[in-house]
């Protein structure tokens, strides 16, 4: 007769063990009364992080309305708003604020521009080589740091570079390519492409083919279906990467510094210049706060009108 089952002794995995001892530990040190804690004691480290940028942030607030004593090179004692008269009344800090400015919105369209065609080819294409191949040249700058790539730019486009080299072989004369406004867009755009193809292409993977070939079968061609179909429902990849690549292009520093020569500084490099070379800690408080009150502005607004697109937790409306 085939003995039964349990007339084997069962087996206890030392592991099972280690792990009930481990509950039971946990149990000890937090009990099950306290599990309506945990949700915020997750966000205990995101409170810390932001708690230290309200305390820098205030900081700076502080030392904004400080100007520099010439004598010592140390903070004055009085409270004045010198450093924010400079701001708005100076030529050169009117000038960087414009360039970063309009370059960061410049950037921002003709990055999107270029990442849109980019993001729908590599979620709606068939073939898995490509899509792979798509997906490796997208995460592949990731890997190379912003500061090697922007001198990358320079051993290609300077005065002996590659482009140069190239168009000596067919008799035209070297081309001024770097240390100017247009070299920095350049860089710019390459730089956040990366960044906006990754918000667009979840908002059109969201999108269903079968919307593509219902327009199709209706009569609409392909044009009339990218422009009433693809564009409204991709507004919110749109609205994300605009605003991430808006608030990314209005702070950078290194490929302005670097592509630029220091000839076409943005807002960045010019609270770098006041913080490190001329030891004007307050006004480049005050540039920093301004910077971070006009980023917010321009986002506040932007959510105001369009929403927070693929940035939003919810549906987008």
């Amino acid at each position: 007769m085939r003995p039964s089952r349990t007339s084997y002794p069962l087996s206890y995995p030392l592991s099972w063990r280690l792990m009930d001892a481990l509950e039971a530990v946990a149990a000890a040190i937090w009990p099950r009364s306290f599990s309506a804690a945990v949700p915020w004691l997750m966000l205990l480290p995101a409170v810390v992080l932001v708690g230290l940028l309200v305390l820098g942030l205030w900081d700076m607030a502080d030392g904004s309305f400080r100007t520099l004593d010439t004598a010592t090179f140390l903070p004055s004692d009085d409270y004045s708003l010198a450093n924010y008269d400079r701001a708005f009344s100076e030529k050169l800090f009117f000038t960087v604020a414009s360039r970063s400015l309009i370059g960061s919105l410049i950037v921002t369209v003709v990055t999107l521009v270029f990442a849109f065609p980019y993001s729908y080819v590599m979620v709606r294409t068939r073939s898995a080589a490509l899509r792979k191949f798509l997906l490796i040249a997208l995460f592949l700058p990731f890997f190379i740091g912003q500061v090697v790539r922007a001198y990358g730019w320079l051993i290609i486009l300077g005065s002996q570079g590659m482009v140069n080299e190239a168009l000596g072989l067919v008799g035209v004369a070297p081309i001024r390519l770097l240390y100017n406004y247009p070299a920095v867009l350049f860089g710019l755009v390459q730089y956040m492409l990366p960044f906006a193809v990754l918000m667009l292409a979840p908002a059109l993977t969201a999108i269903p083919e079968e919307m593509e070939s219902a327009a199709g079968s209706l009569g609409a061609n392909w044009v009339r279906t990218f422009i009433h179909v693809v564009l409204p429902l991709a507004k919110p990849g749109f609205i994300g990467a605009g605003l991430v690549v808006l608030t990314l292009s209005l702070t950078d520093f290194a490929i302005p510094a670097i592509l630029g020569g220091g000839s076409q500084d943005f807002i960045a490099n010019a609270i770098y210049d006041q913080f490190f070379r001329t030891s004007d800690q307050g006004m480049g408080a005050t540039l920093a706060l301004l910077l971070v009150a006009v980023g917010s502005i321009m986002v506040g607004v932007v959510f105001a009108l369009f929403g927070a697109g693929t940035l939003a937790m919810g549906r987008s409306k």
